[in-house]
């Protein structure tokens, strides 16, 4: 188990090299131009979301909520607003790349002023955080663009078999 998180947080700052870590980057563009196994992307080939005229979501996105909602909004606060010791998600991947954003997750992140200190802890070795961690950026992403709302989506599509697949695979089934 621990060679197998051990590699997910590999590929983690693998794919953030490759998306490029400049902060000033930003999340850029999200509107979706390709679509694998359910799993849209943008121009520059970051996961990114999908929403329906009649408000439906992708599988990912909605995915990204749940976990979300499991592992990041005890400090985020609810729907990537913020809290008194947290930013808010929904503003940061307004300013951070697709690969800071990976990288902040697996590593952690310390951030000291004058006034506080945050710490974010690493989520590198959490299967429940890093097996998500494209949904998570996905929703988060739709957040950002006010695209999808504070609640749970209403209406989304149904599970990839890919996505099954690639979550059986991740968390050792």
């Amino acid at each position: 188990m621990t060679i197998r998180i051990l590699a997910i947080a590999l590929a983690v700052l693998a794919l953030a090299f490759r998306a490029g870590t400049a902060l000033a980057e930003g999340a850029g563009d999200s509107t979706a131009v390709k679509s694998v196994d359910g799993k849209f992307f943008d121009k520059d080939d970051n996961p990114t979301y999908k929403v329906g005229q009649d408000g439906t979501v992708d599988w990912y996105t909605y995915s990204g909520f749940r976990r979300y909602h499991s592992d990041c909004h005890v400090c985020h606060g609810p729907a990537g607003d913020g809290s008194s010791f947290a930013p808010a998600l929904k503003d940061s991947l307004k300013r951070i790349s697709y690969g800071d954003f990976l990288v902040i997750v697996a590593s952690g992140r310390k951030n000291v002023t004058t006034a506080q200190e945050n710490v974010m802890p690493a989520f590198g070795n959490n299967p429940n955080v890093m097996c998500y961690i494209d949904d998570i950026y996905i929703y988060l992403r739709a957040r950002a663009d006010d695209a999808v709302g504070r609640v749970r989506p209403a209406k989304h599509e149904d599970r990839p078999q890919a996505f099954a697949e690639a979550e059986d695979a991740c968390m050792g089934k």
